[in-house]
């Protein structure tokens, strides 16, 4: 008699177009060593051979893999789309071309039970097509694997706010979800989910493998970033609802770090002319109406580490230009 377990944890995997790199995400997750898992699969109206692999893995593995069809919508929407379906009592998020190491689920919803947390991170490692580690990103240097969130708050402004790297318990979604429609959907919603935790757990442990593909690096980047301004003043909005309303210097330098320094970090990509003046002069609207000073953000610390000092040459000409004024000399480089 086959008894039935139910999960303990709901992978969300949307998947667009990805028949190169879907088999080896799919691997990466039927052989978890946590064998209480769910993979909810959707397919998000890919026209490439996506469609058949997902089958093929679903007969292959029918007591893991629920798959599911819908018409495209977003990365969003699939995203939401999961999570109404799953059973787990925890989820994760996998993007269909990343993979993970085939001990990260049973790592973090360990770390989960043992703290009582309601989100558990681990480290990132962006590698290229051939497996070949780019680069290795530390999600919070130097504390705990138990944090306690009131007496740590500084991890507010300094945490990486990807999806993907995260373990949430099904509670934290009870009344949000991604927002549809808008680029940085991570930006958007994850800082909300974390003010809602008391305890977050980590491990140093590089369980997710981030695909550095080659076919993205010239993506085009367009007005859509000003929708990480839009992210910032959702979040904006929540935080002043929450407990931790008081803690106005670590909100303001969530506003430095997502609003300032990752918005320009977008920016320096943009080609359009026309598009790029157009969305430094909202950079500039933004922190007008917030009160940040060119001296807050060459101040502003990471992890107790002044944070331009420690960026690459490159990044670190381009910020001062800007801060400078000096929006044509930018324009004459990139």
């Amino acid at each position: 008699m086959v008894i039935n377990v139910p999960p303990k944890v709901s992978i969300v995997v949307p998947v667009y177009n990805v028949e190169n790199y879907l088999a080896n995400c799919l691997d990466s997750l039927v052989h978890q060593t946590l064998q209480e898992i769910e993979i909810i699969v959707i397919n998000d109206g890919s026209k490439d051979r996506s469609g058949k692999i997902i089958k093929e893995y679903t007969q292959q593995y029918p007591e893991k893999i629920k798959a599911f069809d819908k018409e495209n919508g977003g990365l969003s929407d699939a995203r939401n789309f999961g999570i109404d379906r799953s059973t787990g009592d925890f989820i994760g998020f996998v993007d269909s071309d990343d993979y993970v190491t085939e001990t990260m689920f049973e790592e973090m919803y360990h770390l989960a039970e043992k703290h009582q947390s309601k989100m558990v991170i681990c480290n990132i490692q962006k590698v290229d097509e051939l497996g070949k580690i780019v680069q290795k990103l530390t999600q919070i240097p130097n504390m705990p694997e138990k944090i306690k969130l009131e007496d740590n708050f500084s991890i507010f402004s300094d945490l990486s706010y990807f999806a993907c790297n995260k373990l949430f318990h099904k509670s934290l979604f009870k009344t949000k979800r991604f927002k549809t429609g808008a680029h940085f959907e991570d930006i958007q919603l994850i800082p909300q989910l974390l003010l809602e935790c008391e305890i977050i757990a980590q491990t140093q442990s590089f369980h997710y493998q981030y695909l550095e593909r080659k076919d993205s690096i010239t993506k085009t980047h367009t007005e859509k970033g000003l929708d990480i301004l839009k992210a910032v003043k959702d979040v904006e909005e929540i935080f002043e609802k929450s407990k931790y309303s008081d803690k106005k210097k670590e909100l303001k330098n969530f506003q430095i770090f997502e609003g300032v320094y990752s918005f320009l970090a977008y920016l320096a990509f943009v080609k359009k002319e026309e598009t790029f003046y157009l969305m430094a002069s909202e950079l500039e609207q933004f922190m007008r109406n917030r009160n940040i000073k060119i001296k807050d953000i060459l101040n502003y610390s990471r992890f107790d580490k002044n944070y331009l000092l420690y960026l690459p040459l490159k990044k670190k000409i381009f910020y001062l230009l800007f801060f400078a004024g000096q929006k044509k000399l930018i324009r004459k480089i990139i």
